[in-house]
């Protein structure tokens, strides 16, 4: 072989995952945590009745945007005045930390090597409508507390598992945006 001559080496994919440009990412924010900043950024508009649409157009790595363009519909079911088009603002939220999670397991399972042959997550709460329509002030708007279920299917032992569902629940952002208060600080302009 010739010095000119450069060989490539294949990158280790694992569950779809290029697992040497993950690993090399955490890498690069444990050596600068300026690089690890992220900002994420929603707006969203009434659409009329129950309906809204959320746009992202990017968000923001180590000062840099990233541009992106995706449309999020939500309704509400009719049962609750909605024209029950899209997926409610709740199902929406148990789906963003069922994603989250997901890729939480997949990258876990994927920098392990353990190939994955299926991850479901199934996530449930419960509302009570008196508190949402103001009706009893002793009683939350909102999810109390959510049930979760992890199915999980690979080569990995149950061990194995056991450990990358402790690292999952402790580095999961959505499980921690959700288990844990969020300051909101809310701004109103009227128009």
């Amino acid at each position: 072989m010739n010095a000119h001559t450069q060989t490539s080496v294949a990158p280790t994919i694992v569950n779809g995952l290029n697992v040497d440009d993950l690993k090399a990412l955490a890498a690069s924010v444990a050596n600068d945590t300026d690089k690890g900043h992220t900002r994420w950024r929603v707006a969203t508009s009434w659409q009329g009745q129950t309906r809204s649409r959320s746009e992202v157009t990017g968000f923001d790595l180590d000062g840099e945007t990233v541009e992106r363009h995706f449309t999020i519909d939500i309704d509400e079911p009719e049962e609750l005045g909605g024209g029950n088009r899209h997926a409610n603002p709740q199902e929406h939220l148990l789906s963003a930390l069922n994603a989250c999670m997901t890729v939480g397991y997949v990258a876990q399972c994927a920098v392990r090597g353990i190939r994955l042959d299926s991850v479901e997550i199934e996530t449930a709460g419960d509302i009570d409508l008196r508190g949402f329509f103001g009706l009893d002030p002793d009683i939350a708007p909102g999810f109390e507390s959510l049930r979760y279920t992890v199915r999980i299917k690979g080569d990995g032992t149950p061990e194995q598992f056991r450990e990358i569902h402790e690292a999952v629940t402790a580095t999961s952002p959505n499980v921690h945006n959700i288990s844990r208060a969020i300051g909101l600080r809310p701004t109103l302009i009227v128009e």
